[in-house]
């Protein structure tokens, strides 16, 4: 071990942690792999056979096989595990040395210990990965932020295992500081809405059409083929052919109707509300997952509260094409909400975001990929200071083309008695955006008279009180 041998060290060996290593390696980079288990690190060596992976049991085991500067991968959740971790790191590393965040950390933190570790002369990358178990072995979707310099340390490995898209490496140095955590967390909050879109559209198509199993996957599978093509349309027509092993019948039947969370959702919405960004199917995407969780709450209130029988009486084939219509305008307006969010925390972080290169990127490997977002990386192209992606010609037309479906959808949901708040939040934005005239000035006028807080005028410039209660 006294002669530096490997290109990259890697801590962490869970799911996505072993797969990048694998993923090195077999695109002939030298990888030391620590893992404070030693079991797991036996795995790994087992795992990698004659692959260049290096297992060792320690800190500075691993420090010390790698050539300087070190450039040194933690793959561990997010939160006190990623300082415990760095802690350990600095009793070793010198200045020059690099530390690469890969896990799901909040920006601020990413913030923090950047400019903790610049003090001493560490660089820090911050990474966003996408692309589940899959990704991380044969190629995901990264998103690097940092100093520049400290990314020219890995850029030949980052571009060599991510995800390629006509030959071009689904990663790019995106910016300075937390820029790439930030850019992952928008990514998840976009997940999250695309994910309830796609839930409701299960939910009509169930209990409204009285669809099989069977028929859904066929549905999915089919829309997969066409505009609505992603990963998780995809996936969705395999979820719905996959057999439960226990009782023969379908999988997707057996599994409790409790979504869970990790934050990311939850911090895309919270940023947004910060930076004063409206997000409406993202946050309704949030807000449906704690719904969910209330299971005992749901239960009683289903034997209390009446209401329509969730049934369609119209053609079914008709209503599904609409259905499908409708999924690709709430889709487009999912990623217009997400990049409004990035152009703005672009401006107050400073990140100075290329958005036609995060929607490169996101084209393969990750989790949201999808044949639209060709389309609004060539938006970006035409119109990089674009303020919002409705405002796009090409897009506000096909958007407005699949108005009427969307509509549908929602007045039949609502006769259905079926939520769809996801699909209506998408609605209500695309109503409201394009408003040129919306209620706020009542608001106003009632903050002002409950609260003297002032407003304006649309004849004269200036802020104006109004005593509203007589003496």
């Amino acid at each position: 071990m006294s002669e530096p041998r490997c290109d990259i060290g890697l801590i962490g060996f869970g799911v996505m942690g072993r797969n990048l290593v694998l993923n090195m390696a077999d695109h002939g980079f030298s990888v030391a792999g620590y893992n404070r288990h030693p079991d797991k690190v036996t795995l790994l060596e087992q795992e990698a056979g004659d692959r260049k992976v290096i297992g060792v049991r320690s800190v500075d085991a691993l420090v010390h096989a790698l050539g300087k500067p070190r450039p040194i991968m933690m793959m561990v959740p997010a939160g006190n595990a990623v300082d415990e971790v760095i802690n350990e790191l600095l009793e070793y590393l010198e200045p020059g040395d690099l530390i690469v965040d890969g896990g799901n950390s909040h920006y601020k933190d990413t913030d923090l210990r950047g400019n903790t570790l610049a003090e001493k002369g560490i660089h820090f990358l911050g990474v966003g990965i996408s692309g589940g178990e899959k990704g991380a072995r044969f190629g995901p979707s990264m998103m690097p932020g940092g100093p520049r310099v400290a990314y020219e340390h890995v850029r030949r490995i980052f571009e060599a295992i991510a995800a390629h898209v006509e030959g071009r490496p689904c990663v790019t140095y995106l910016g300075p500081g937390s820029s790439g955590h930030y850019v992952k967390t928008v990514h998840n909050g976009i997940e999250y809405g695309l994910m309830q879109l796609i839930s409701e559209t299960y939910d009509l198509m169930k209990r409204a059409l009285g669809l099989s199993n069977q028929e859904l996957a066929e549905i999915y599978r089919k829309w997969n083929r066409g505009e609505l093509q992603s990963f998780l349309v995809e996936i969705t027509a395999d979820i719905f052919d996959r057999i439960d092993e226990k009782t023969g019948g379908s999988l997707i039947d057996k599994i409790l109707d409790r979504a869970r969370q990790k934050g990311t959702g939850k911090w895309t919405s919270q940023d947004a509300m910060d930076l004063q960004v409206p997000v409406p199917t993202i946050d309704m995407a949030v807000m449906m997952r704690d719904l969910s969780a209330y299971k005992a709450e749901r239960l009683a209130a289903s034997k209390e509260l009446s209401g329509p029988v969730p049934r369609y009486s119209g053609d079914a084939h008709t209503f599904v094409t609409a259905l499908g219509n409708a999924f690709y305008a709430a889709m487009f307006m999912t990623y217009a909400q997400g990049m409004a969010l990035l152009k703005a925390a672009s401006q107050a972080y400073h990140y100075d975001l290329q958005l036609d290169e995060v929607a490169r990127i996101w084209r393969g490997g990750c989790i949201i990929r999808a044949r639209l977002l060709e389309e609004i990386r060539s938006a970006f192209q035409r119109w990089p200071d674009l303020a919002n992606l409705m405002l796009d010609p090409v897009i506000s037309e096909r958007v407005v083309q699949r108005q009427d479906d969307l509509r549908r959808v929602v007045q039949t949901a609502v006769e259905a008695g079926i939520p769809l708040p996801g699909f209506m939040a998408s609605l209500a934005y695309f109503d409201g955006l394009r408003s040129s005239w919306l209620p706020a000035n009542l608001i106003q006028a009632q903050r002002d008279y409950f609260g003297s807080h002032s407003y304006e005028r649309i004849d004269e410039e200036g802020i104006f009180h109004t005593e509203w209660e007589e003496p």
